[in-house]
């Protein structure tokens, strides 16, 4: 079973370069502190791919597999550990420094949802022409907003002022 160049970084066959490797069979027995060239005669003899496991140990560890399925079963677990992982989203929310309470209350109860599903939040207050005027009204939005959302969230960034908007990052608890 002669392969080369494998599509990942473990090496087979002849490309293990390391003059002294420590030999693992096909079943989990060690089979002891070898030369390259011996445990390849040994792989070929067996009808197996000698592929180094381990090319950081001293000596090196190789280890007698079937090439093809040990590229199915890392690719395999590969694919298991990504949809276990949880992607997180930034979402933002946008609120005017004038909102009306049931407004204020229906943008909040969407940013809490947005929480809940363990999603980065950025919290945006914007203004318009002659609100510009008025930032304190933003700053007491702002606090009040931090407020609402203190049980559920942490502030990753405190609000700062960028222009026409002030903006602060929440992080789930």
């Amino acid at each position: 079973m002669r392969r080369n160049k494998p599509s990942n970084d473990a090496r087979i066959n002849e490309e293990i370069n390391s003059s002294q490797i420590r030999l693992i069979a096909e079943d989990g027995e060690a089979l002891g502190v070898m030369t390259s060239t011996e445990a390849l005669e040994i792989a070929n003899d067996r009808g197996f791919d000698l592929v180094e496991i381990a090319p950081d140990a001293d000596p090196s560890v190789c280890k007698l597999m079937d090439y093809g399925k040990f590229k199915y079963e890392k690719r395999r677990k590969d694919k298991e550990a990504k949809k276990k992982q949880h992607v997180i989203h930034v979402k933002e929310v946008r609120f005017r420094p004038m909102i009306e309470e049931h407004d204020f209350q229906t943008k909040i109860k969407k940013a809490k949802k947005f929480l809940e599903a363990k999603n980065k939040l950025k919290i945006t207050v914007m203004f318009r022409g002659r609100e510009m005027t008025h930032l304190e009204y933003g700053d007491m939005l702002m606090d009040k907003i931090k407020a609402e959302l203190e049980d559920i969230s942490i502030i990753a960034s405190q609000p700062s002022r960028e222009g026409r908007f002030i903006t602060a990052f929440f992080m789930p608890k």
